[in-house]
């Protein structure tokens, strides 16, 4: 009978300690839990110390996808969801693998665990069908370049989808696209081409531009040389003008002080004439013709003079020859003229 009150008192501790940790709840932070009465939602226990009505209240368990089975807190933060590889076929039906990245984040708590049985499972499943969905619309080379545009695509399906049930799709990156090793290795080879071909389009056209470069200095320099030609035959006219004004000015001096100094004592023309008669036959004599003979003008007078002399003399010794002929012919006969 001595031990029934310390095993009442052991009971009554036993009970006490039950009862206490079926009524204080302490939620961590960003953190919250659904508390139940009867199996229907009564209120939202949010981080800190919460009291609940033991074997009346208790909070609402959830089973998802990757978490602890039973788990009864809410994490609030920002999650991610990282999807294996999966097969996708695009427009031009290749099948490709690719795998992604989901982040996400419970803004309506109530909503995540009322409004759907398994949530990460649904957002697993609804992220392979959104990019089955946009993958598919697109051709191979597309969907290898363009990941920010399946990005923005799958996170506005996702947003869009999950916002019933409180959770807001912050990101979806696309990490790997893997297409067929076949594909991949004609994808190399064009891809080579493609660098070949760019190769030689750049050298033709720093070829081009070489040519044209090359084309254009040589229509500058044209262009100098016949400025310069232009230039040095206007600035060679106007010397040769100023020159020939200058000596016709100089000229034209000579001539008036010739005309002043032979005022009244002969013709200044004929004194310019002779002596520029003079000065060609200077440079008559230097040429290296042996055959051609210049002779002044005052010899080819002479020559005439000496012409006319000769004449005189002929007609002279004529008519004393014909005197002394008609002297020696006898009397009554005539000189008969020659026929």
């Amino acid at each position: 009978m001595d031990f029934f009150p310390l095993f009442l008192l052991f009971f009554l501790a036993i009970s006490a300690l039950v009862i206490a940790s079926k009524t204080i709840k302490i939620v961590p932070q960003a953190t919250v839990m659904l508390i139940e009465r009867l199996g229907r939602f009564s209120r939202l226990a949010t981080s800190g110390l919460n009291v609940i009505v033991p074997f009346l209240d208790r909070p609402r368990a959830v089973y998802w996808t990757g978490t602890r089975s039973g788990l009864t807190s809410i994490d609030l933060r920002e999650q991610f969801i990282d999807l294996p590889p999966q097969p996708v076929i695009t427009r031009d039906n290749v099948t490709i693998h690719v795998d992604s990245v989901v982040y996400w984040q419970i803004t309506d708590p109530i909503k995540a665990v009322y409004e759907v049985a398994d949530l990460v499972g649904a957002i697993i499943q609804l992220t392979i069908t959104g990019m089955r969905s946009v993958i598919g619309e697109m051709d191979l080379d597309h969907t290898l370049s363009s990941r920010e545009q399946i990005n923005s695509k799958l996170r506005v399906i996702l947003d869009e989808a999950t916002d019933k049930w409180g959770v807001k799709v912050t990101r979806v990156d696309v990490k790997n696209i893997s297409p067929p090793e076949d594909v991949r290795v004609t994808m190399e080879k064009q891809m080579t081409a493609e660098r070949n071909r760019r190769a030689l389009v750049l050298q033709a056209e720093g070829e081009k531009q070489a040519a044209i470069a090359r084309a254009e200095g040589e229509k500058q320099a044209a262009i100098t040389r016949a400025e310069g030609e232009k230039e040095a035959a206007i600035l060679q006219a106007e010397g040769a003008a100023q020159a020939r004004l200058r000596a016709a000015a100089a000229e034209a001096e000579a001539i008036a002080r010739i005309s002043q100094s032979l005022l009244g004592q002969g013709d200044p023309s004929h004194y310019l004439l002779t002596t520029r008669y003079i000065e060609s036959l200077k440079e008559m004599a230097r040429a290296n013709n042996s055959k051609v003979i210049f002779m002044p003008v005052e010899t080819a007078s002479v020559l005439s003079s000496v012409g006319a002399i000769k004449e005189v003399f002929t007609e002279t010794g004529e008519k004393r020859d014909e005197e002394e002929t008609t002297a020696a012919l006898p009397p009554g006969r005539t000189r008969q003229l020659p026929r």
